[in-house]
Order: structure tokens, then sequence, then C-alpha cells
């Protein structure tokens, strides 16, 4: 696991994470049960999923990484996924929200939540406490990183607290201090478009399909960020920031697609003096590195124009 290893839209992934408009098949096979937490947390996973986090946190304490800076654990905790298949909409079972734990499966933000969830676990590490760990309290550790970034405030609160817009993500992440943003002067620009995908499609989520109240909740939260400070890297900026970008930075694709503030999300990995990205994309089925340096590969996409970058924090 630890060896050193060096389109179609994926919209509505990001929605149902955003769910996928164009990344849409199946749900997960994967049997998966639903469990509470010392916590009280509703957790949705498998042994199997369990298993992997077990043996990534303790593979990578025992070869030290937990001192390595945190955008390089980044980097080699997302390296230990290549080849894992891709799926959207795992978030998405049916029944109330409950946080998924799902490390067999992946689309492009569930790969990214699951590395940083768990380098956040890992750079905590010092001896004694790793030492006295169980396997039920590195779950527990694992289970509170992984709600911290993906709902607001860092607290499941039904369907309406998953961040389900990538850029109110970042928003929320870096107020919990677990990113920052990096670039909100220029060469970024504010994005004055209004954020509305999730209810002028309301028929790929079948929670607000089902639940009207949903809907005026998740409206409220599409005018509250489409009222906020919104910054991106325009495409035609992308090689003058290029040099600034770090491995492990989260890369996030923005969309031209009307009310979508974000098409596709990924780890900045360096490969032969150009930064590329390290992704869960449906195009190849299977998390991998990208053909093309990062900025080709966003100007060569007609439907993204641009980036938000966030780098973890320690």
């Amino acid at each position: 696991m630890w060896i050193k290893s060096s389109e179609k839209l994926c919209l509505l992934a990001l929605g149902a994470t955003l769910f996928s408009v164009g990344c849409e098949s199946n749900f997960s096979e994967t049997p998966m049960d639903a469990e509470q937490s010392a916590g009280g947390l509703v957790i949705r996973s498998s042994e199997g999923d369990w298993r992997e986090v077990e043996e990534r946190i303790k593979g990578a304490y025992d070869l030290g990484l937990n001192e390595l800076p945190m955008g390089e654990l980044v980097v080699k905790i997302g390296l230990t996924f290549l080849g894992t298949p891709y799926a959207p909409q795992t978030l998405d079972p049916r029944g109330e929200e409950e946080l998924v734990v799902e490390l067999e499966e992946l689309d492009c933000v569930t790969f990214v939540e699951t590395v940083l969830a768990l380098a956040g676990v890992i750079h905590g590490l010092e001896f004694d406490s790793y030492s006295r760990m169980s396997n039920e309290e590195i779950r527990e550790a694992y289970a509170k990183k992984l709600e911290a970034l993906r709902y607001r405030a860092g607290h499941l609160n039904g369907y309406v607290s998953r961040l389900h817009y990538f850029s109110d993500w970042v928003k929320d992440n870096a107020a919990l201090g677990l990113v920052d943003e990096v670039f909100t002067a220029y060469p970024a620009i504010l994005d004055k478009e209004p954020v509305n995908f999730m209810t002028t499609h309301p028929e790929a989520y079948w929670q607000l399909k089902e639940d009207e109240e949903l809907l005026v909740e998740i409206k409220k939260t599409e005018i509250a960020l489409s009222e906020s400070e919104r910054f991106y890297v325009p495409q035609q900026s992308l090689f003058q920031i290029e040099p600034e970008l770090r491995p492990g930075d989260i890369v996030a694709a923005t969309s031209s697609v009307e009310g979508l503030d974000v098409a596709h999300t990924g780890l900045a990995i360096r490969k032969d003096d150009r930064i590329h990205l390290l992704h869960a994309p449906l195009v190849g089925g299977v998390v991998q590195i990208s053909e093309q340096p990062l900025t080709e590969r966003i100007l060569d996409k007609t439907a993204q124009d641009g980036v938000i970058i966030a780098r973890p924090l320690g």
C-alpha cells in the first residue's frame, strides 16, 4: 500500500457531494451497515472500509509519515489510492443523512475528503497517543475528521448541513482552520455568478424530489453563497500561478455551467516539473494522475474556466 508511486463532466458528484450531472451511474453496491459511534454519530460503513482506514493510518505512522509537512503527507496518502474505482453518489443511500465512510470506491469529492481526513488523523499523532490507540479509537478519530470536513461547522445535522457546493466547502473548512484559501486577490477575481444548480435541477436529487422543505433550505444556502465573496483564478492566469502551487493543494476546477460553482476536484501533484492533478475522474474510471499538466487540462475543458485553490493545514 505504501509503495512509492510516481469528459464527461463530474458535475453532480459535487452536488450529491454535488451528485454528478454527467457522472451518472448506479449507486455503489458495496454492502454497508449503519452503526452509532461512541460520540453518537450514525455512521454508514463496511468492515472493508474500516480495515482500509486502520491499515493506512497505522502504515503511515509506522513509516514516520506523521512527521511530514501536511502537503507532502496528503500526496503520500493520495498516491495509495491510485487505481481505486470511481463511483458517484456513494453519499446518497436511501434514508436519513448519515456519515458515509467509503474508501473502496470514490468520486472526485469523496477522494479529496477521504485523503484529508486520513492526513488529519495521521498528522496529529504523537508516539504516546498512537501507541495507546485501539482500532475503535482510530475509527472514532477518522470519523470526527471526516465529519468536520463534510458538514457545515463540522457537524452533521441532516442533509442540509452537508457542504454540497465546493466553494462553500472551502469557505467552511477555512473558517474551521482546516484549509487556507490561497488566492483571494489578483490574479484571482470575484465570481459573481449566482449558485443555484441544485434547486434548478431538483430532479437530480432524490432528497429534494421527496421533501419540499429541504428544497427551501437548500435555496437559503444558495442565496447566502451567491451573496458571499467567492474568488477564483481564471484559466488565462493559470500559467501565472502554477509556480505558487504546492503538492497537496486542493484544486477545485470552477464550472462554466450556469448555476454551478465547481465542476471537478483533486489534489496538486508535481510530475516532470509541472503541476498535475491527482484525482478520481469519471473518464478512466479510477483514481489517477492526469496525463496533462493542470493548466493545459483546464484549458482543454470547455465546461471548466478556472480554479479555486485551498491549502490543507496541519
